[in-house]
């Protein structure tokens, strides 16, 4: 007889083209048309977290005796699908691509205006 429970699938670490520090435009969900900036990716998850959105409230029981219980609102993590980069320069969002200088090193390149990133 067959169990009723499947393996997980490994998780595999997805490339992303965004990075901790970029300014982001939200493009689906609640938070469609904000943008703020990416404090953490979470590869492995295709995933991102960003600066003020998404934000959830959690009820944080007291574990001490005398500390009282508190709720404490966080950021959760977006899908990285729902989030395009921002260009604060050019007040525009748009698609990277990575391309590879003469000397050899690897930049990121807006693909809408030509604006090298890093």
């Amino acid at each position: 007889m067959a169990t009723a429970t499947s393996k997980a699938a490994p998780a595999l670490r997805i490339k992303m083209r965004l990075r901790k520090g970029d300014t982001v435009q939200v493009i689906a969900g609640k938070d469609k048309g904000k943008t703020g900036e990416v404090l953490r990716t979470l590869a492995n998850e295709n995933r991102v977290i960003v600066e003020g959105l998404n934000m959830r409230t959690r009820h944080v029981k007291p574990t001490q005796e005398g500390e009282t219980g508190r709720i404490v609102t966080e950021e959760a993590s977006l899908h990285a699908s729902n989030v395009m980069f921002y260009s604060t320069a050019k007040k525009v969002v748009s698609r990277i691509e990575l391309i590879t200088e003469k000397d050899g090193s690897k930049k990121r390149r807006l693909k809408k205006t030509g604006e090298v990133i890093d």
